[in-house]
């Protein structure tokens, strides 16, 4: 294999405020964790919740976008690569600790996923740059044309009337 892939994608509720800092060169750069909860049934059938916490790590448009929008409980979705940082604590401890460096973010809504939460719930999509519109990151890529366009015509087999629950292959 020629390469490597580093990328992860999560759906999660913010547990604090962003913390947002910005360095003497004016960079902003934004900090928080997000809860992810998998749902499982256990060998006696009790239903099991198992929440992961991950810290997110914003940088400019992202950072002040985060600081302007996101609030504790918010749901967001977020597509980034895994960093492992190394430190010092003060007891002179090396500490090894994982982040996920967002290069997009979606803002879905409140801690209901959607409700009315405090300004939350419209949602929104952010690449690196702060622009509003879709996952890419500075506009590396253009977007596909392949989807149906709105002055496409609606195929046949979609018109009203032949929804027939029979034709579905499941």
């Amino acid at each position: 294999m020629a390469g490597s892939v580093n990328k992860v994608i999560l759906i999660g509720n913010l547990g604090s405020d962003p913390e947002v800092r910005y360095l003497e060169s004016g960079s902003a750069v934004a900090k928080f964790n997000i809860a992810t909860t998998e749902t499982y049934t256990n060998k006696n059938g009790e239903r099991v919740d198992n929440t992961e916490w991950h810290r997110i790590e914003l940088w400019e448009g992202l950072a002040k976008v985060a600081e302007k929008y996101l609030k504790k409980g918010n749901q967001v979705y977020i597509e980034g690569r895994i960093r492992t940082d190394t430190w010092t604590d003060k007891e002179g401890q090396q500490r090894t600790g994982v982040t996920i460096r967002a290069n997009s973010m979606t803002l879905l809504g409140g801690p209901s996923g959607g409700g009315p939460s405090g300004g939350g719930n419209s949602g929104g999509d952010y690449n690196q740059g702060g622009q509003q519109g879709g996952y890419q990151q500075s506009g590396n890529a253009p977007r596909s044309n392949n989807g149906p366009r709105p002055s496409d015509p609606i195929p046949p087999s979609m018109a009203a009337g032949s929804n027939d629950d029979d034709d579905l292959p499941f």
